[in-house]
């Protein structure tokens, strides 16, 4: 294992990230603020609470997971998507580095970016709404393993990408409806029969519920199949990029 491969393009990809904090940070905190003001102060005052918990309270890992996922998407995809376009995608090619090593920085890197907005958003939160954790190991697991799967999931976007078009037309025309779909702002219970049925063909419903289930003890689905989706979801990436890197497709040519 080359680590010095692994730490100089984890390295690049956190200076990048830290050169334009005002877009990789302070807008995705500004926006979740706005989604508990509207949501949970002006809308949330007219709710009942959930589960016996208030709704602005309620929606905090809904808001926490929907930045996440849109970020571990677009941090991984546009990291991998900038030496294809810039062409300096060939010097990986002939420097001696494997492709578990690039993968381990690039997603690497874009894993720990997701994972800080998320405990940014999370400390955001304590200043509009009270809430508590009940099981903060299960929390920072959850959370570990989403910015991996999905990072790992925005690399291979990235890979396919050949346009900026491409790039953003994934996490913006499927993912985001997915997360308000997934039990962000609601219980799946609160759903009639039917629609419960068609939402449990949501993989992200899992991944909230889970998430939720850490905060307040309460989950839509058995916390188990939770982990098993997100489970079965990494390895299913980890396949993918792994052909990808064996065959190069789009990537060597």
């Amino acid at each position: 294992m080359n680590f010095q491969a692994v730490r100089s393009i984890y390295s690049f990809e956190m200076a990048r990230f830290f050169r334009t904090l005002s877009q990789s940070l302070i807008s995705p905190v500004l926006s979740t603020s706005l989604y508990f003001i509207v949501f949970g102060a002006a809308i949330g005052s007219r709710i009942d609470e959930i589960d016996g918990t208030s709704y602005g309270a309620f929606i905090v890992p809904g808001l926490i997971m929907l930045s996440v996922l849109t970020q571990s998407i677009s941090n991984a995809s546009f990291g991998i998507y900038f030496p294809k376009f810039l062409g300096s995608i060939y010097e990986l090619h002939t420097a001696p580095v494997s492709f578990v090593e690039i993968v381990l920085g690039y997603v690497g890197a874009a894993a720990t970016k997701s994972a800080l907005i998320g405990l940014v958003i999370l400390i955001t939160a304590e200043f509009f709404v009270d809430f508590e954790i009940l099981h903060p190991v299960a929390m920072l697991a959850f959370l570990g393993l989403t910015c991996i799967s999905f990072s790992l999931f925005g690399f291979i976007i990235g890979v396919w990408s050949k346009n900026f078009e491409q790039l953003q037309m994934i996490p913006l025309l499927v993912i985001t409806p997915l997360v308000f779909l997934g039990g962000s702002f609601y219980s799946i219970s609160m759903l009639p029969p039917f629609w419960q049925t068609v939402t449990m063909f949501n993989p992200v419903v899992y991944l909230i519920s889970g998430f939720r289930w850490s905060f307040y003890g309460v989950a839509d689905i058995n916390i188990g199949l939770s982990l098993a989706m997100i489970g079965v979801f990494l390895v299913i990436c980890l396949g993918i990029i792994a052909w990808t890197f064996k065959t190069g497709y789009k990537i060597k040519n």
